[in-house]
């Protein structure tokens, strides 16, 4: 009976415990993969805006970039302390788990201990066959044979009970150890990463406090930035009206409309473009999101913001510029500044792809998935090559970042 509750007990604990356990492992490991996304994130970044262009970058630039980089390195500090603390919660619990198996292994070599005391006062053969010639009748005697091999396979059971607990208590042991020394490695791992944070920071401040000995200068230069990118935009957005108003002059439609009039081909385009959200690829084949969708302030000065309605990539000089999905050249934009435009439409939406050096392609040209449409234009002030990207769907930008495979 104590070894059929131990069983019970132990049944309930590993089936506990084992969901628990799984799903620890899975948040371990989710938070592990983030962790090296963040790593190689950084290491692009110091790769394609902290090597050989130092001399060449302003000092505006270089406060943008340090402010991109923190901002990675701080997320970078945030998820390894996330994994530090659910190593904690695991390792509290496996210690818990620990000092149960210890406490009912104790239980069990005790029972044990009596048992094999009580068949060592009955152990000679004499006794058990005294014990059996001592039955009333046949049926007693088959009865009291059955008995004592019966208590026979229980010792032998209890014996390999207690063997298979303590290798399990030790594998517990070995586990916890491991994630301790996991843990101490995490911990160490995120004291460089504050250092390093520590220093960008201390040299941030430095470039910061030389900016605002002429703020007025810079942030005219951010308005002036700002103004080149809206221009662009509103050409964009004309274009987009303009195609909406020929979809729906082709189908009959009033042109003031607000929607495409979309043919059988170009709604299936369109449905295909959807369900591939979140699955498409990056429009060049190595670069860093330098900003994201959104209103932000300025790292320079917190009372100016930046209006982007895109992702602007940091990529490598000369870099090939790809489609992102099947679809049609709609418009190429060739503003005074020289950076080129590529618009391609996928039914009701749009792909846009600014600061162009080169174009490959035409309007009105069919383009596939991946398929170069140009090369991305390297700025000779700053030396910075960056790829303005875009997602509309009709008039209504979209966060490329919901799009684009792990953006």
């Amino acid at each position: 009976m104590p070894n059929f509750r131990f069983r019970t007990f132990l049944l309930l604990v590993l089936l506990i415990s084992g969901a628990y356990s799984h799903g620890q492992t899975k948040k371990q490991q989710e938070l592990e993969e983030r962790r090296q996304e963040l790593r190689r994130e950084i290491n692009q970044i110091n790769k394609l805006l902290f090597k050989g262009k130092n001399e060449q970058k302003t000092v505006l630039n270089t406060v943008e970039d340090l402010s991109y980089k923190m901002s990675v390195r701080q997320n970078l500090i945030n998820v390894t302390n996330q994994q530090a603390n659910l190593l904690t919660r695991e390792i509290n619990e496996n210690q818990r788990r620990i000092t149960q198996f210890r406490d009912r292994l104790k239980l069990l070599k005790e029972e044990y201990a009596k048992m094999i005391a009580r068949s060592y006062k009955s152990r000679s053969d004499q006794n058990k066959v005294m014990f059996l010639l001592s039955s009333s009748d046949f049926q007693q005697a088959y009865k009291r044979l059955q008995y004592i091999r019966q208590y026979a396979n229980y010792q032998k059971k209890q014996s390999d009970e207690i063997k298979l607990q303590t290798e399990k208590l030790q594998e517990l042991n070995d586990i916890l150890l491991t994630q301790k020394e996991d843990k101490q490695k995490l911990i160490g791992d995120n004291r460089n990463v504050k250092d390093e944070l520590e220093r960008e920071f201390l040299e941030q401040q430095t470039l910061v406090a030389q900016i605002k000995r002429d703020l007025s200068k810079y942030n005219s230069q951010i308005r002036k930035k700002e103004r080149e990118a809206a221009k662009i935009d509103k050409e964009i957005e004309k274009i987009i009206r303009e195609a909406m108003a020929k979809s729906n002059r082709d189908a009959g439609n009033a042109a003031n409309s607000r929607t495409f009039a979309l043919t059988p081909e170009d709604r299936a385009l369109a449905a295909n473009f959807t369900s591939n959200k979140g699955k498409l690829p990056w429009p060049v084949e190595e670069g860093v999101v330098k900003m994201r969708y959104g209103r932000h302030p300025s790292p320079i000065d917190r009372t100016v913001y930046i209006n982007s309605n895109g992702v602007r990539i940091a990529t490598n000089k000369g870099e090939k510029v790809r489609a992102v999905f099947e679809g049609e050249v709609n418009s190429v934009i060739v503003p005074k500044n020289g950076n080129l435009t590529v618009m391609i439409k996928h039914g009701n939406y749009f792909t846009v792809y600014k600061n162009l050096s080169k174009i490959y392609v035409k309007k009105g040209d069919k383009v596939k998935t991946k398929q170069q449409i140009g090369e991305v234009l390297t700025s000779k002030s700053s030396g910075e090559t960056i790829l303005s990207f875009l997602v509309f769907k009709e008039l209504k930008t979209q966060d490329p970042s919901h799009w684009i495979f792990r953006m």
